[in-house]
């Protein structure tokens, strides 16, 4: 929720709108993440050309362009939408993407998997993790414990996979209690819908349109659970680069300042949502209401945050090493996150 998910051009967020993946172009804590990148930008930043990934509903995209703000990006992007977090960032190790905004847990499976990126920005929402667990309409399900045996989709590597390890860890639940479903989005309403999953832990705004569509009912949402942060994840090999170093900053701090603009104005930036998403506007104000993200600077706190969703993946046998996320993360654009809008 977060942060998580998106493209403005065509962010159909119904069923037959999630499948495909496209690009355009449009024109204070010390981390061991080291970079060969000056903090200052170039004056000119015109010949660089920052590979953005987006994700599908909530993007970095929509976002600038309902602030205002999508063509003061000094610098040419290309934008690679995406349909959850996971797979941006493992286009990341190929050099496809540069920068990309993800949930708290796609960083956790990279980084355990070895894979060459970096945390750059850090979002945080003003009443904790919006993932939530809901279940069909008729549904028998009223309680957590109900679900042991039961199927349960989730976008494994995403942060409703966390968000669903956390609910499950405290109610003396594990993954094995359960069959866990591995679907995105737009498979993920499909088996909704048609009843072959028993509930779906998701994000805003499919959260919202599940029970306004679909009779859908939360069983466990709240800031108890999950992570509250969403997260600006960067190639390594980008920001060790001076050029796309400086071109992430300003991106980052035209980002940060639509973001504010965003929870400043639900209602605004739910009717764009809406309209870029195809979804009726009472729906998406009410999610955008929900997912509002402040930015915040990359500090110990955050760390020890993210460090704790390495450390229950890890212990759940859900990733292969249990890595330090310190060295995954960076402070070097801390600034950015204090624009002034």
């Amino acid at each position: 929720m977060r942060t998580r998910r998106r493209f403005y051009a065509a962010l159909t967020i119904s069923l037959a709108g999630l499948a495909a993946a496209g690009c355009s172009s449009s024109g204070s804590s010390s981390t061991a993440a080291s970079t060969g990148a000056s903090a200052s930008s170039p004056a000119n930043l015109s010949s660089v050309t920052l590979n953005v990934g987006d994700q599908k509903g909530t993007g970095a995209q929509a976002i600038l362009a309902a602030a205002g703000l999508l063509d003061k990006l000094p610098f040419k992007v290309n934008w690679s939408d995406f349909t959850s977090g996971p797979t941006m960032v493992q286009a990341m190790s190929t050099g496809a993407v540069d920068i990309g905004g993800v949930g708290d847990a796609p960083p956790v499976f990279a980084a355990s998997g070895g894979e060459n990126i970096v945390i750059v920005g850090a979002r945080t929402t003003n009443s904790g993790d919006q993932d939530a667990i809901v279940v069909p309409e008729n549904s028998p399900i009223h309680s957590i414990a109900q679900l042991k045996g039961k199927k349960v989709a989730v976008s494994v590597g995403s942060s409703d996979n966390y968000h669903l390890l956390t609910v499950l860890n405290k109610n003396r639940l594990t993954t094995k209690d359960i069959t866990l479903v591995n679907l995105q989005p737009a498979p993920g309403l499909a088996a909704f819908s048609s009843g072959s999953i028993d509930a779906w832990d998701i994000w805003p705004p499919y959260v919202q349109q599940l029970t306004a569509q679909y009779g859908g009912h939360v069983i466990q949402t709240g800031p108890s659970y999950g992570s509250p942060y969403s997260y600006e994840v960067a190639s390594k090999a980008a920001v060790a680069n001076p050029a796309k170093a400086a071109a992430i900053r300003e991106y980052l701090k035209l980002l940060n300042q639509a973001y504010r603009w965003t929870a400043a104005h639900p209602s605004q930036w739910g009717a764009a949502w809406s309209e870029a998403s195809g979804l009726p506007t009472a729906i998406m104000v009410q999610a955008a209401k929900v997912s509002a993200t402040t930015p915040v600077q990359i500090t110990s706190d955050t760390i020890k945050s993210e460090q704790g969703v390495v450390d229950q993946f890890y212990a759940a046998g859900l990733i292969p090493t249990k890595v330090d996320i310190h060295d995954y993360m960076t402070d070097q654009f801390n600034d950015t996150a204090g624009t002034s809008s």
